[in-house]
């Protein structure tokens, strides 16, 4: 490029419109950690795909001047990320001004911390090509709390704690660790003026925030999630290391797995042990056998979601969701059919209660129809989890008898659902003797596993008033969750009853 000095400028178009790019081509990272391995600690910052994803996304955000949230896990590069694209879109637009805050200003800007992420913005303006660089001087453009461009007038600028938003107008705004800001109000109100595209960036901090609550209640385009699965550095057997050597389940579960019950007292099903369960069949060296089937639950035309979950035996194979709005209970069985048809589920389990008290009847209607054109029926299987308790006399937990421990058969249920990912844990992790009938599975290709696993681990329980197991699926700030139901339903116990009837019946 050098020798063909006007090719600077005639990319400069391209990397506006592809950020992205200009990160991939020229961006510079910084991490003391590679010394050890024997690399050095300045190396070119060349994303992998789904931060590229993140950069599209947030450029997305500015075009359409939309509020965003990014929830990830931590050591994702989120920060680096944020302060590329801000010194990139700086570079390349005339006037823009991006804002920079959290809870604290070392973590903004601190001289010579490069976990502040002005230092970061020194360091990536640094390591620029001259030709890049705008007229940029480490010396002159990069007083504290301010990073100053002088050929486009642009500029970034800083703020912390309750100062966050208070002070010039931005173009963009990025909220780091939005989630354990300490008067998050404060800062609502501050920039509710400040900027049109607001972005919040944080790793979980329980559901007793803003951050939290937003993240469950605004339309799910508008987030953003980069977890470790999606870091092509990272694998199970590191995840398995951090687990041993950070030896906290709920700094693992918020910081690793971005769950955020993680800090709730009583969760059902902890977040580790949803995540000893991904692949379970592969890691304990498991032939699956078993019958397949399918199930159902069932949403209304609203945010709610309808979600089908398959399985063969103990495994978890199929698991989608889709919005009900538009639609009606006949297309969302219809559309169940056409899951069963394509994964060869000969039955399904549907949510009886409320809206899914319609099923019966549309699945009547279309095996009637199918029948008539010599298609193979569906059997559909009505799961009512406000039904009394299967197995009553039973015990599920040792002397507790089941009419005593479960408030109804849904309690029941998710405790079933409880025990298998407990049951894995142990086999897993614990390395422990099991039943391979009594664990699950959930293959890592479900096309939802990463929405999936965040829902298994919301639901919470407690005692009722006579001491009986109640479930809070929906904990307060929590949307519903319909894969997890899903799941819930396709392993609910009463299903056993249902398999020996039919190897007794053949």
């Amino acid at each position: 490029m050098r020798a063909e000095p006007t090719r600077f400028d005639r990319l400069r178009p391209f990397y506006a419109d592809h950020p992205e790019e200009f990160i991939n081509h020229f961006g510079m990272t910084f991490d003391p950690r590679n010394i050890e391995r024997g690399l050095p600690s300045v190396v070119p910052f060349v994303l992998f795909p789904k931060q590229e994803a993140l950069v599209r996304w947030y450029m997305d955000r500015w075009r359409s001047q939309q509020y965003g949230i990014t929830e990830k896990s931590r050591d994702e590069g989120v920060s680096w990320i944020t302060v590329a694209l801000a010194c990139t879109l700086c570079l390349m637009y005339r006037g823009m001004v991006v804002g920079f805050g959290s809870r604290k200003e070392e973590y903004v800007d601190k001289l010579g911390s490069p976990k502040a992420l002005f230092e970061k913005a020194r360091f990536f303006m640094t390591w620029l090509p001259i030709e890049y660089r705008g007229g940029w001087d480490l010396d002159k453009h990069a007083p504290h709390m301010r990073i100053m461009f002088p050929d486009t007038e642009s500029v970034m600028t800083g703020e912390a704690g309750d100062n966050i938003g208070r002070g010039d107008r931005t173009s963009i705004y990025f909220v780091d660790e939005a989630a354990f800001l300490e008067r998050p109000l404060v800062v609502e109100a501050a920039l509710s003026q400040t900027t049109n595209c607001r972005q919040d960036i944080s790793s979980p901090n329980g559901m007793g925030n803003p951050f939290a609550q937003k993240r469950h209640n605004i339309d799910p385009s508008r987030v953003f999630t980069l977890h470790w699965r999606d870091d092509p550095r990272k694998d199970e057997a590191w995840y398995e290391k951090q687990v041993k050597e950070i030896d906290n389940e709920e700094i693992v579960a918020s910081e690793l797995d971005i769950n955020y019950s993680a800090s709730v007292a009583r969760a059902l099903i902890p977040s580790p042990w949803v995540q000893a369960a991904i692949d379970a069949h592969d890691k304990l060296g498991l032939e699956i056998t078993g019958r397949r089937r399918g199930a159902l639950d069932v949403a209304d035309e609203g945010r709610d979601k309808n979600a089908f979950c398959g399985r063969h035996g103990v495994i978890v194979e199929y698991l989608k969701s889709w919005s009900g709005k538009g639609s009606d209970i006949y297309d969302t069985v219809q559309r169940a059919f056409a899951i069963c048809d394509d994964m060869e589920y000969d039955v399904f389990d549907y949510d009886a209660d409320g809206l899914g008290s319609g099923v019966r009847g549309d699945a009547r209607v279309i095996n009637e129809h199918r029948a008539k054109a010599g298609i193979r029926t569906v059997r559909d299987e009505p799961f009512r989890g406000s039904a009394g308790v299967y197995d009553p006399e039973g015990e599920m937990v040792k002397k507790r008898k089941n009419k005593d421990f479960f408030e109804n058969l849904k309690a029941q249920s998710w405790w079933a659902l409880r025990l298998r990912f407990q049951a894995t844990y142990r086999a897993v992790v614990e390395k422990r003797e099991f039943d391979p009938s009594q664990i699950i599975s959930i293959s890592s290709r479900c096309a939802e596993l990463r929405q999936a696993t965040l829902e298994l681990s919301q639901p919470t329980w407690s005692r009722s008033g006579t001491g009986k197991i109640i479930i809070d699926k929906a904990p307060e700030g929590t949307k519903s969750p319909n894969l997890a139901d899903a799941i819930m339903i396709n392993f609910n116990p009463s299903t056993r009853w249902l398999e020996t009837w039919e190897r007794l019946a053949s």
